[in-house]
């Protein structure tokens, strides 16, 4: 059996095969960040000389701090199902780049056009910052969301992966932004001032913007994972909440430390909103695996106690410190490669079973299975002695350390589906009763055989 590709098996690509889109919109996003760093170094260097181009530095070196804080915690949202590592690179490169630039044009140009000449110099300046940037950057952050909606949307199994995706395009977003802020700050007010707005924007507040955009996230993963009408509204219901809560915070600072108190628990509790419907769609995500595992048990990949320790994150986590101690670094990439083919496959049959699974969702659940059969393959090669498992009494009760050949199943079974004719009709002489949505159609009946497709 040829090497299989465990990246693009997860991902949902070809194997040897990198998106085009996804390769232009990284370079497009890195592109316009540059320009942005090449304005703000200039401008340092025009209000400042040497000493801006200093400030710029330091600037951004302060800005990398933030990020440094949310990327991580973000990313613990994500530990059951991780999203692609290119997709969230893109949308952090898009809000850094994309979405800033933007903004910083269409701000600049509506507050000079529009506001202030309008509404005179205080008031325009107001309305800028309270109305107008909050409509201009939720709406160049959200465009992205929506991008990934259009061609990535079978990368979104819950309203947490929104959460995610928003959340990474508006760290982008406000790493570039904190530059600019701190670099003004500097040059006209010092190292004080530098460090003032640090504390301010870094360490204060550094969750408002991607508070702001994950509402649009929530939005776009509520329209990916539902069918009905009411998809077509979220992104645009998500978009909305996105804006109010900008606006909120940006106008609290015209009514002092009581409007800015009042913005602040506004937010703490959008934030702990949050933490509870990610701690909902994990609970979510383990009766999935709990309800959708169990029917593939006489494959012999997977046990009862196999699907106990993947439905825990600490159970999961100890099953890849088992199988590093006893099979190297190879050993812990084998289990990691299992555990996320073992979800994947779950989450497939959850998104069928919502009725918005991707077309040829079979071929998908044949790469998944045999992604697992391929890790388990390579963890038997690397282990030097059978040894009872972590998460189970005995060898023989784990999928995981059972020996099988089942790849020429897999290709057997593809063979078998692309060679089929259509099936008659359910109450057609000859047709079937139609599967269970989301259950493995044609469950087996003997232990140890795959299933039959």
């Amino acid at each position: 059996m040829p090497a299989l590709d465990a990246k693009a098996i997860l991902e949902g690509r070809k194997p040897g095969r990198r998106s085009v889109g996804l390769t232009i919109g990284i370079v497009v996003s890195v592109l316009c960040m540059l320009a942005m760093f090449a304005y703000l170094l200039w401008s340092g260097l025009a209000g400042g000389g040497v000493a801006g181009v200093v400030g710029f530095l330091i600037s951004l070196f302060a800005a990398i701090i933030p990020v440094a804080i949310l990327v991580p915690l973000i990313l613990t949202l994500d530990r059951l199902e991780p999203e692609p590592g290119l997709v969230l690179i893109f949308a952090f490169l898009w809000g850094a780049g994309v979405a800033v630039v933007v903004s910083f044009i269409l701000n600049t140009a509506g507050m000079q056009l529009v506001a202030v000449p309008v509404f005179g110099q205080s008031m325009g300046d107001f309305i800028s910052t309270a109305v107008g940037a909050p409509l201009v950057e939720e709406s160049a952050k959200g465009a992205v969301l929506l991008i990934l909606l259009w061609r990535r949307r079978y990368e979104i199994d819950s309203l947490t992966d929104g959460v995610i995706y928003g959340a990474m395009v508006a760290t982008g977003f406000a790493f570039t932004e904190n530059i600019l802020y701190f670099l003004s700050s500097y040059l006209s007010e010092g190292a004080f001032g530098l460090g003032f707005t640090f504390v301010l924007r870094g360490l204060i507040s550094p969750f408002g913007h991607p508070l702001y955009t994950a509402m649009i996230g929530i939005g776009v993963a509520y329209a990916a994972i539902n069918r009905g009408g009411g998809r077509l509204f979220a992104p645009v219901l998500g978009w909305l909440g996105a804006v109010v809560l900008h606006g909120l915070w940006n106008a609290s600072t015209a009514f002092g430390w009581i409007g800015f108190g009042v913005a602040y628990l506004v937010l703490f509790f959008v934030l702990v909103s949050i933490i509870v419907l990610a701690a909902q769609d994990r609970r979510r995500q383990v009766a999935a695996i709990a309800h959708f595992l169990p029917p593939y048990v006489p494959t012999g990949l997977v046990t009862p106690a196999d699907v106990r320790m993947l439905s825990s994150i600490p159970g999961r986590r100890q099953a890849r410190t088992w199988a590093q101690r006893n099979a190297g670094q190879s050993g812990r990439k084998a289990m990691q490669d299992y555990q996320l083919a073992a979800t994947e496959l779950a989450l497939l049959h959850q998104r069928l079973a919502r009725g918005v699974a991707r077309p040829a969702w079979e071929e998908r659940r044949d790469s998944f299975l045999a992604l697992m059969h391929a890790a388990r393959t390579t963890f038997l090669g690397r282990m030097q002695q059978p040894v009872a498992p972590a998460w189970a009494p005995a060898v023989t009760d784990s999928g995981f350390l059972q020996r099988a050949d089942f790849a020429h199943v897999i290709a057997q079974a593809q063979q078998q589906r692309a060679a089929q004719q259509p099936p008659p009709a359910p109450g057609t002489p000859g047709g079937a009763s139609p599967a269970t949505p989301g259950q493995p159609p044609n469950p087996p009946q003997q232990p140890g055989q795959p299933p039959r497709w």
